[in-house]
């Protein structure tokens, strides 16, 4: 029953012994942020012209993820997740939009520097403003920003963000860039 050289006891041992996984619960993440973000629409999407000029006006939360990093003396890497969600406003229209982005950060060890970038999902209420057709209601969210402290717990951020199906719904549809300024408050 046991290969020769395993016996029993080691075999328990072993098993009793092995890491053990959990999966990530609520209590993994940490609150990092509450941002209040402002965002101005840009006529150019990342090399085409959109019809619409856009604004946003959202409330974001930023969450750490269990993956990170820490090098002795140097930046911290780490995992987040930016939950947003408010109001699109172009051509007249409204859309409510919320995402959700992970992202990779690289920190200073007392986390008041921050640079992000990632990838992730938006859902908005309506996506046909006039001439501009985002294709649907799901969109990927790219983004990329950084902040820094201005008082306390208070910080300043810009970040820019773009909305797109890439081509998912159809091959004439035309996404949406940002670029926003954020009031953030850090626990």
């Amino acid at each position: 029953m046991f290969r020769k050289g395993l016996s029993p006891i080691l075999l328990v041992t072993l098993i009793f012994s092995a890491p053990s996984y959990q999966s990530a619960s609520a209590a993994d993440f940490d609150l990092l942020s509450v941002s209040a973000r402002l965002r101005v629409g840009e006529k150019r999407v990342l090399g085409n012209v959109q019809p619409v000029s856009f604004r946003e006006y959202d409330l974001m939360v930023a969450l750490r993820l269990p993956a990170n990093v820490q090098i002795p003396s140097g930046p911290k890497l780490d995992t987040r997740l930016l939950l947003s969600a408010g109001v699109m406003q172009g051509a007249g229209k409204n859309s409510v939009v919320a995402s959700a982005i992970p992202v990779f950060a690289m920190t200073t060890q007392d986390e008041r520097f921050v640079v992000d970038t990632g990838i992730g999902l938006a859902l908005m209420t309506r996506y046909r403003f006039d001439q501009q057709d985002f294709g649907g209601p799901l969109q990927f969210a790219l983004t990329a920003g950084c902040s820094v402290p201005i008082y306390g717990r208070f910080g300043v951020g810009y970040r820019f963000m773009h909305y797109s199906d890439a081509g998912l719904y159809s091959p004439s549809t035309t996404g949406a860039d940002f670029h926003m300024v954020e009031l953030i408050y850090r626990y």
